[in-house]
């Protein structure tokens, strides 16, 4: 009886350390995200790059706006350069860790210059520090409004679509 209770207590502990060491991640995830946007808000161009990792990828809100690293930075360095790159606050994330916990992905609401937007991603623990390893940008639509947005973006996205067809 008395080993059947000691091992439910190191059951419980362990488990108990599991959520701890779970939650510590997600905590350092959350950090790491908010610096980026931070370091975008303050054009803090390396701070913002060393936040993210090689081969990273950034998908814009443009359909045409999807970088590797390399491209991604070349776009945004004139913006960085000019002192003002671009603003995102977090309102709403959620974050997800793989067992190994050597990757989280995550999802999360954003106050932006374009109104709500919605960011995800997926981070990767590299020598002790999270780094962005792919990031997704959208504009939030509320779905009463998708087909008014269609209707502006038709002409566009028939173009587009015609020409990423032609490429196959």
């Amino acid at each position: 009886m008395i080993l059947n209770k000691s091992l439910g207590l190191l059951v419980a502990l362990i488990c108990s350390y599991g959520l701890y060491a779970q939650d510590s991640k997600k905590l350092e995830v959350e950090q790491h995200l908010d610096r980026w946007h931070e370091a975008a808000a303050n054009a803090d161009y390396e701070s913002y790059f060393d936040l993210m990792v090689e081969p990273g990828v950034f998908v814009g809100t443009d359909a045409t706006e999807h970088w590797d690293l390399s491209a991604f930075k070349n776009f945004s360095k004139p913006y960085f350069d000019k002192g003002k790159a671009w603003s995102f606050t977090s309102i709403e994330r959620h974050i997800y860790l793989t067992d190994s916990g050597q990757t989280a992905y995550f999802d999360e609401l954003l106050e932006t210059h374009m109104g709500i937007c919605r960011g995800s991603g997926v981070m990767l623990l590299k020598k002790g520090s999270w780094k962005v390893a792919h990031y997704v940008l959208s504009i939030a639509v509320p779905n009463d409004q998708v087909a008014a947005l269609n209707e502006l973006k038709k002409e566009t996205d028939s173009i587009l679509i015609k020409t990423l067809k032609d490429k196959q």
